[in-house]
């Protein structure tokens, strides 16, 4: 149980930071008002329940995601998400205020 909490929420060891300077794309999954209080720099706004309407948007991107949100649970369920749709290269950095 505490390993699939682990997941969810961002308990991977990842180096976000250099994921990004990588050239990762970071994916805010909280609501247009919650991002326009404050995000990570360069973060892509698209809501937790808008991912299935923009996964083609998402493919796209052909890069790494970082997934953000206001505490980790959206950013997991995100996560989780994107790769059951195929995407392999997703992770969870948990609150966007981790990555900025």
């Amino acid at each position: 149980m505490f390993d699939f909490l682990k997941k969810l929420i961002g308990g991977e060891k990842v180096d976000y930071r250099q994921l990004i300077a990588d050239g990762a794309v970071i994916i805010d999954v909280r609501t247009p008002s919650e991002f326009k209080g404050g995000h990570a720099k360069g973060a892509k706004n698209i809501p937790l329940d808008t991912l299935d309407a923009n996964l083609n948007k998402i493919k796209a991107f052909n890069k790494p995601l970082v997934m953000c949100c206001a505490s980790g649970m959206r950013s997991g369920r995100a996560t989780s998400f994107l790769k059951g749709k195929g995407l392999t290269e997703v992770y969870n950095a948990g609150a966007w205020v981790n990555i900025r």
